[in-house]
């Protein structure tokens, strides 16, 4: 499936090649139109075959979390500082890629017999970090790795059982979800569809996105947070996994249009997808930048629930990516004019 590749693809913020490389040619035969702007969006256009048809604007970001190297220690590790947001608890211990050779390397820590009382019960920082890639000397280090090389964790897509285990699921099963729409037959409106770069550092892509589109509404289809396990079973979760694709009414960048909103809940009902709605008030999307466009576009997002996102490793229910595709797909045929009349 494409999750996989789009999973393994090297694809930190600012060097989103790779993705592009993968989905560009999934969509062969599909689609009418596609090119890359100057930021590093795909964009994709794929007619629609209704009457006054709407132009409905949907992303998925391609970029994940990741590394920066910004220095070189005398005994050849590298220092190294997050693109994006990530928790340093996580890191000790993991496997990573950097630059265009793909060098392998671990993340190493100061090891616990050296470390003092107090320091045994606080998180190592990022500055306390070091990547090792087997370099002997300072300089052997910045010829493998100079100062800007960017990083990924190193991860294989794995099934597991229902569920599927693999890297950067925020955004790449987003991603996986947009080119299953892509892929189907078309659908009333027409799609600009933008596959965006660098959400991670600041919705970047999407701005530029959304001002190119000039589109009548949008949808950014995203991996969000699935914090059930581990936890305590009376804390409510942002969302679950298996209890279907969830619904942002609100995060920290945007309000959902609410005529979106009811679209969405009351296509899931009638065609009996099961759905849930994100805790609100948590995180951001592209719809914080795409909403605020030109006259400012009616906006939504919709996402696949992921456990561990921004983490070496992500857990996602297959079940959950497929009724996210059937709810996207519902949902836009039968996305109406009226449906996008101010509704507050």
């Amino acid at each position: 499936m494409i999750l996989k590749e789009l999973s393994e693809a090297f694809g930190p913020s600012g060097n989103e090649k790779e993705v592009r490389a993968v989905i560009r040619p999934a969509l062969e035969g599909h689609v009418q139109r596609t090119w890359v702007d100057n930021l590093g969006n795909l964009h994709v256009e794929k007619k629609g075959r209704g009457r006054n048809r709407l132009r409905v604007l949907i992303t998925a970001h391609m970029d994940e979390v990741g590394l920066m190297v910004i220095g070189h220690d005398e005994g050849g590790a590298l220092r190294v500082r997050t693109i994006g947001g990530i928790d340093s608890r996580v890191l000790p211990g993991a496997l990573v890629r950097l630059g265009p050779e793909r060098i392998p390397g671990v993340i190493g820590v100061k090891p616990i017999h050296l470390l003092k009382k107090e320091e045994r019960e606080q998180v190592a920082s990022i500055e306390q970090l070091a990547v090792d890639i087997g370099a002997q000397s300072k300089e052997e280090a910045r010829q493998a790795a100079p100062l800007g090389t960017s990083g990924v964790f190193a991860t294989t897509f794995r099934e597991l059982g229902p569920t599927v285990s693999g890297k950067a699921f925020d955004d790449r099963a987003g991603c996986a979800v947009l080119v299953e729409l892509l892929r189907g037959e078309p659908l009333p409106h027409d799609l600009h569809a933008v596959f965006t770069v660098q959400e991670e550092v600041g919705l970047r892509g999407a701005f530029v996105a959304a001002y190119a589109a000039h589109p009548d509404c949008a949808f950014a289809l995203e991996g969000t947070i699935a914090d059930d396990l581990p936890k305590k079973k009376d804390l409510s979760p942002t969302t679950e996994l298996g209890r279907g694709p969830a619904i942002t009414v609100m995060d920290h960048t945007f309000i959902a249009h609410r005529g979106l909103v009811r679209l969405l809940m009351d296509t899931a009902q009638e065609a009996g997808i099961p759905y849930q709605v994100k805790q609100p008030g948590i995180g951001g999307t592209d719809s914080g930048a795409i909403h605020l466009a030109r006259e400012g576009i009616p906006s939504i997002t919709v996402a696949v629930p992921c456990r561990y996102i921004h983490s070496p490793v992500s857990i996602l229910s297959l079940s959950d990516f497929d009724n996210t595709v059937r709810l996207m797909r519902e949902s836009l045929a039968r996305l109406k004019p009226r449906t996008l009349s101010n509704a507050s």
